[in-house]
């Protein structure tokens, strides 16, 4: 058992790069709490990205709290591949004006993996936009949770929200369970939120069957290509390469 707490604080104009990643080693149960604190103040950048590529015998619980300040900006990317149970709770609370924030995650689970993702962006201030995009590939009997909030305050005019979860169920015994929500105050706003749930595209299969490629290549390719959109918040192309290589050897990918 472990339980962790980090508490960070982005003073005006600064900059910081998190990469966050999760192993564990041996074969005995674990259970892991974390809970981190990021203060984003004045016109000052974070960029996070979480890796979670647990062993099959891991439990886990994140509580991540972001607050933003006026100018701020906040980029983040959750990658989740493996582990019993992982819970993500992931609160961000916009409290500047002219904020600009990106939310990507990508579950990739097989086996008995459950994977819930939970968050909530809170617009608390006018004339800021976020955008939020979560997908999951489902394999085997893994289970997937997405529930997503956005609330906008009656004095958070002009905001722009977006929000957007996709997934891909590869196995008939696999599950995904998906809830976009808004919760709007102001009426001089932008938002909309959606979700899609489905198989990979028959025909599309079809036609790259047709040109000579074997249906676990023609499988990878697609799935690589509906995956590889969540990557566009990181960048530090070496930790983007390190990403790529850990979705393309799940997909086992040879193209």
């Amino acid at each position: 058992i472990a339980h962790t707490r980090l508490l960070i604080i982005l003073e005006t104009g600064s900059k910081l790069s998190i990469i966050e990643k999760f192993d564990t080693i041996g074969e005995q149960a674990s259970l892991h709490t974390y809970t981190e604190e990021i203060e984003v103040k004045e016109n000052a950048a974070l960029e996070y990205c979480k890796v979670q590529n647990d062993s099959g015998k891991a439990y886990q619980v994140i509580n991540t709290n972001i607050r933003q300040a006026d100018s701020s900006r906040v980029d983040t990317f959750t990658l989740t591949l493996g582990g019993q149970i992982i819970r993500n709770n992931f609160a961000i609370t916009i409290a500047g004006e002219k904020c600009e924030s990106h939310f990507n995650g990508l579950y990739m689970l097989n086996g008995n993996t459950l994977a819930d993702n939970h968050t909530v962006v809170d617009h608390q201030k006018p004339n800021s936009f976020s955008n939020e995009m979560y997908k999951g590939v489902l394999d085997g009997n893994s289970k997937g949770v997405f529930n997503g909030k956005i609330f906008v305050r009656p004095h958070a005019q002009k905001t722009n929200a977006f929000q957007s979860n996709r997934n891909i169920a590869l196995s008939p015994s696999s599950t995904i369970n998906t809830k976009p929500q808004l919760e709007i105050w102001a009426d001089d706003v932008k938002c909309s939120h959606g979700c899609t749930i489905g198989q990979l595209d028959e025909e599309a299969m079809f036609y790259l069957q047709s040109r000579g490629i074997d249906k676990s290549t023609a499988q990878g390719m697609m799935l690589y290509a509906f995956t590889a959109e969540t990557l566009n918040t990181i960048s530090n192309e070496v930790v983007k390469e390190y990403v790529d290589s850990l979705i393309s050897e799940r997909l086992h990918k040879n193209f």
